[in-house]
């Protein structure tokens, strides 16, 4: 038996009802124009899967459900699985519709819903009991509710499940009954980018069609949805046991539509499948999110100030690389157009000039500034061609400091008022780059990285400023290591100044010759134990335990480390509820309203530090 199925992956916009409907409608009739007979689209497409607690509103999901009515009446001759919420006896529900040639045949709702990491999904929606089922009345019709079954025609079955639900070992697929030919399982995600997390879903979407000897397809949301998370816009389909097909991931488009003509009496040859590289994800997922928030927060580009290290040159270089990457799938026109870059009209432009058009870069510099940080600056901004400026703050840093000596009757010096000499420098920048953005209104990107979120260091209103924080969900060892792989991978020579340079914040005078690593710890080890306390959650002493047996440190100089983050750890909340927002990459985060809540006032583990 043959059968023409699609799944299409969409890129939404939570309450973009015109938009989310426009992309669900190009997927219909693309697939009836191809004679696609079973069409998946992601979950919760019609409303958008990031609107938190708008899901508690009456009037979402009553708008959900005349969108619905107006998508069932596109459905000729094809059948559709389609997300939305849905109110049924006083509560919430997580479902997908299944519309027959214009008919609403059922719905079925997720049963198993994650609530960890960067999920809140029982915050809105209550679970549904496995295996039940049950009828509600929509639009005069009843229609069955719950843990379904579609008996497509005499030879196949269609299960269903949403994401989560098939993690578990408790599971809907459990409870399908196999009582015809064939067997197909569609699962509509709405599955969040993170490290290492593809391989896991695309195992087991194999692994699924091999239990239950099927044909499954998982088809997920595209692109970044509302501001933090990026999905991948992927479709993944293997058949009893053997991957068949991936589709296109971290696509640029709004719709991504894939057509397989399955044969279900035979399984096909298997897939070869390529290993996923880290840094190329990583890069065409910031790409994405980058892009997609620059368009959906309708801004005309980007504004760093671009100190010449490690963090503000990994930000303008994903700026770069957004819209190469772009220009390679959408061409320049298709990037000028998606991009409202109304002022460039010609048929075509290289990317040089568009990266003139959306970025624009500042070094300000003051006396404690190097040469070698502000040729860094000039070289960079050289390579990507953002329009690059410099300027000095000396004059204005100088201005507060005697304007408050004065009426203070006190002379500041870096021996008592170390923190903050440096602060009023970092803090001095801030309102230069906000202007620059104000004015041409872009987003201003900040450059602080997780390492330095985790203990703090990083100015409030200084170099935290920032409407979003690209790269605050990826340590500092990584970010070396990025760099690095950019250069020798694409010629980024002008990264050679970047990594030469030691990390250092460059606010003390030159004599103290400061560095990261000299006011913290080495980076490597900083990672190390960020990673043990946060994802891992063990005590200062398990660290220790677990650190020490490599000799790598001597004991005090490990205990005085550990003793440092965690003392630096509880004191930084505060700082860390109001950064700017991040977008989450690794299978963790320091983002305080989302993966990581911590208290703001607290002992600072001042116990657990004393047992070490």
């Amino acid at each position: 038996m043959n059968i023409k199925i699609a799944s299409s992956n969409l890129n939404q916009i939570p309450l973009d009802w015109d938009k989310n409907y426009s992309n669900i409608k190009t997927s219909i009739l693309e697939s009836i124009k191809n004679k696609v007979k079973v069409l998946c689209l992601p979950e919760l497409s019609i409303t958008g899967y990031g609107c938190q607690d708008l899901f508690f509103t009456n009037w979402v999901i009553e708008k959900a459900k005349l969108e619905l009515i107006k998508i069932q009446k596109l459905c000729n001759q094809i059948t559709v699985i389609v997300g939305l919420p849905l109110h049924y006896k006083n509560k919430t529900y997580n479902t997908c519709c299944i519309i027959n040639n214009k008919e609403i045949k059922s719905f079925f709702v997720k049963s198993n819903l994650p609530n960890d990491g960067i999920h809140y999904e029982k915050r809105w929606f209550d679970p549904w009991n496995l295996g039940e089922k049950k009828e509600i009345f929509f639009n005069g019709n009843k229609v069955p509710i719950g843990t379904i079954q579609y008996e497509y025609n005499k030879d196949l079955t269609i299960g269903f499940e949403i994401c989560r639900d098939s993690w578990d070992k408790e599971r809907p697929a459990n409870f399908i009954k196999i009582n015809k030919k064939h067997l197909l399982i569609l699962n509509p995600i709405a599955s969040h980018y993170a490290f290492k997390k593809f391989d896991f879903r695309k195992n087991q979407v194999i692994d699924s069609s091999k239990k239950y000897d099927c044909t499954y397809i998982s088809c997920n949301l595209l692109g970044n949805e509302s501001g933090k998370s990026i999905f991948e816009g992927d479709t993944i389909l293997a058949q009893k046991g053997k991957l068949l097909h991936i589709s296109k991931r971290f696509s640029f488009k709004n719709v991504i539509s894939n057509i397989y003509d399955i044969d279900l009496e035979k399984t096909s040859t298997k897939f070869v499948d390529s290993k996923t590289n880290i840094f190329e994800e990583f890069i065409n997922a910031a790409s994405l999110a980058l892009f997609d928030y620059n368009i959906k927060s309708k801004c005309n580009g980007f504004t760093v100030s671009l100190s010449g290290g490690a963090d503000s040159s990994c930000t303008v270089i994903l700026v770069y690389e957004m819209i190469r990457r772009a220009m390679l799938e959408l061409g320049e026109k298709g990037v000028i157009k998606k991009l409202n870059l109304k002022n460039l009209q010609k048929d075509y432009y290289s990317i040089n000039t568009i990266m003139k058009n959306i970025l624009i870069t500042v070094y300000q510099k003051s006396k404690n500034s190097s040469l070698a940080t502000e040729l860094s600056a000039k070289k960079l901004a050289q390579f990507i061609s953002s329009t690059h400026f410099k300027w000095s703050i000396n004059e204005e840093v100088k201005s507060i400091i005697n304007k408050i000596s004065k009426a203070t009757n006190k002379k500041y010096n870096w021996e008592n008022d170390n923190i903050a000499l440096q602060n009023v420098q970092a803090r001095v920048r801030s309102p230069f780059i906000w202007f620059i953005a104000n004015t041409n209104n872009r987003i201003l990107l900040s450059t602080s990285n997780r390492s330095e979120s985790a203990v703090g260091y990083s100015t409030m209103d200084g170099d935290t400023s920032g409407s979003v924080s690209p790269i605050a969900g990826i340590d500092k060892v990584f970010i070396k290591k990025l760099l690095i792989y950019l250069k020798e991978k694409y010629n980024y020579n002008c990264l050679n100044n970047v990594l030469n340079l030691e990390p250092s914040a460059e606010l003390k005078p030159k004599k103290f010759n400061q560095k990261d690593e000299d006011d913290l710890m080495p980076y490597s080890i900083l990672s190390r134990i960020e990673r043990y306390a946060i994802k891992e959650r063990l005590s200062p002493k398990n660290i220790y335990d677990k650190i020490k047996k490599e000799k790598i440190y001597t004991d005090n100089k490990l205990k005085k480390y550990i003793k440092k983050f965690f003392n630096l750890l509880g004191k930084n909340q505060w700082k860390r509820e109001r950064t700017a927002p991040s977008f989450h990459f690794d299978d963790y985060s320091l983002d305080a309203s989302t993966w990581y809540r911590f208290p703001i006032l607290s002992s600072n583990f001042k116990q657990e530090i004393e047992e070490l």
